[in-house]
């Protein structure tokens, strides 16, 4: 439903109001409504004020928190988080997502924790902290079933090719189904994902070169050392 413009002025308004019902549906011993009514507001405000929904979303699973109601919780959570990605606040998204990402872990949803550790990864390196998307990795291994997992497999794929200022490599990680068939919002950041310096790969030790007759530079400085001194 399209709002018009003297409606979509009147929305923060409307949502203060219904805050303030919140607060009295919780002050009366009805969580419930309180956070339908909050859950709603967020997302009326949703496209006008992102940062007041996230507040909104964060406000509303705090209260399914405080009831014990995890996976109510965790959902409004992950509105947050993806708002956040979308606003490009990834300090602020890298956290959100932990918070996801222990949830799930305490109602042993390990499958949803893998597909949660993918999003942080991709939110660290947008934030150019690849020690911090290295040890999301890392501390992940403690959570059953994610080591020989496909995301494990391809995090540490992706993390190699980012170390390695390898482009393609982490392009290919970015364009595979388990990348690209997740949230919209993460899909982009992998999509978008570029490599420090600019995709010129990081050398590898030096091979030595031949030179004609099949001597290498190496044994040709050796030999060249050898007879610097003239001969005997």
């Amino acid at each position: 439903m399209m709002l018009t413009l003297k409606e979509m002025q009147k929305l923060p308004e409307a949502v203060q109001l219904i805050e303030k019902a919140s607060m009295m549906y919780l002050e009366n011993g009805t969580p419930d409504t309180a956070a339908m009514a909050l859950e709603r507001a967020g997302k009326l405000i949703e496209n006008v004020d992102p940062e007041k929904a996230v507040q909104l979303y964060q406000q509303t699973a705090n209260v399914f928190e405080n009831e014990e109601r995890l996976r109510q919780a965790v959902e409004l959570l992950g509105k947050a988080s993806r708002l956040l990605v979308r606003g490009r606040r990834f300090d602020e998204a890298a956290l959100s997502i932990q918070k996801e990402k222990n949830i799930y872990k305490e109602i042993e949803n390990y499958p949803t924790c893998y597909k949660k550790t993918i999003a942080q990864v991709l939110v660290h390196l947008h934030r150019n902290d690849y020690v911090a998307a290295e040890r999301c990795v890392r501390e992940s291994y403690s959570i059953p079933g994610f080591n020989g997992s496909e995301d494990c497999a391809a995090l540490e794929q992706l993390l190699e090719g980012y170390d390695q200022q390898d482009q393609d490599q982490v392009s290919d990680v970015c364009n595979s189904p388990l990348f690209k068939y997740m949230d919209n919002d993460y899909a982009k950041l992998g999509l978008s994902l570029v490599v420090p310096g600019g995709g010129i790969k990081k050398k590898s030790p030096a091979t030595p070169q031949a030179r004609p007759g099949g001597v290498t530079a190496t044994a040709a400085a050796e030999e060249d050392d050898e007879y610097s001194g003239g001969l005997c």
